[in-house]
């Protein structure tokens, strides 16, 4: 059949038409995305933690020593807590002696009492979940008491002694064993084992910066088994701004926490009110 030239001139555009639309064609070029501005993160920073008051070095540059706070009339008391255990006493431990006293910082807890615990690092690897639990309490602080409870004198109650070249290692010591077991911010105030110091200590310890705390008012609770004749010790002796040394450790001060029952209300009773060491010494600090 033929096909008149119009009709064939059709039908070749419609072809045209249908190739063209089952040829892919080449995508339009990528257009860049456009810049977006992101605000970074502002970065995190801890926050720091205040500086605890210490004592300015003692004559010749000796290490300062407190003893109590002002003597005002807010009638305010620390009651410190020394946490002891030998370098040596780990084998007793193993055997079953508890050098802690879970039950005395209940109890503080419950009524509501902050206090100081100076704390010796061997304690702080004997009982370390306990030493975290006290060191992150707000209620409490922890203080330094030597590593090894080794006395830095001779004569000490028949403590072994620390050699004058090591105490400040034996310190230092002690403040690595409390940031092994998750204790923070242990604070530079340190108690001299058995209380007992000399001025070679006190020039021994002086690179170390830290303040010596001692007491005013002894509780007489270390191997007491009567607990009301240790509350009747430290309700006579305390006056304002006294610092208390008691004991937080069940084999050498069974009677602790049954006395601080008798001691804590007493002396609210009498008005005065419970004070962390730092506190008092901020206070001394601030009179001066």
């Amino acid at each position: 059949m033929i096909v008149p030239a119009r009709r064939l001139a059709a039908l070749g555009v419609l072809a045209a038409a249908l190739t063209a639309c089952g040829t892919p064609q080449a995508p339009p070029a990528a257009r860049p995305a456009p810049a977006r501005h992101t605000v970074a993160p502002a970065p995190v920073h801890p926050q720091p933690q205040p500086q605890p008051p210490t004592l300015a070095p003692g004559p010749a540059g000796l290490t300062p020593v407190f003893t109590h706070g002002p003597r005002t009339p807010d009638r305010t008391v620390a009651l410190t807590f020394d946490a002891d255990m030998t370098a040596a006493q780990g084998a007793r431990a193993a055997r079953g002696e508890h050098f802690d006293n879970p039950a005395l910082i209940r109890t503080l807890r419950a009524l509501k009492v902050p206090a100081t615990v100076f704390m010796t690092g061997r304690w702080a690897e004997q009982y370390p979940a306990q030493a975290r639990g006290v060191g992150r309490d707000p209620l409490f602080e922890v203080a330094n008491h030597s590593y090894s409870h080794y006395a830095f004198t001779g004569g000490c109650y028949g403590l072994p002694t620390v050699s004058p070249h090591r105490m400040r290692a034996d310190v230092e010591r002690a403040y690595t064993a409390f940031r092994e077991a998750g204790v923070e911010h242990a604070l530079p105030y340190f108690r001299f084992p058995g209380g007992c110091q000399d001025e070679r200590a006190l020039k021994e310890l002086a690179p170390a910066g830290v303040t010596a705390v001692q007491w005013d008012v002894v509780s007489g609770d270390a191997f007491a088994t009567d607990a009301d004749a240790v509350a009747r010790q430290v309700l006579d002796g305390v006056r304002p701004g006294s610092v208390v040394v008691m004991h937080c450790t069940r084999s050498a001060a069974p009677a602790t926490e049954r006395a601080v029952r008798t001691i804590v209300p007493e002396l609210r009773r009498r008005g005065f009110r419970f004070a962390k060491v730092s506190e008092l010494i901020g206070a001394a600090t601030a009179r001066h």
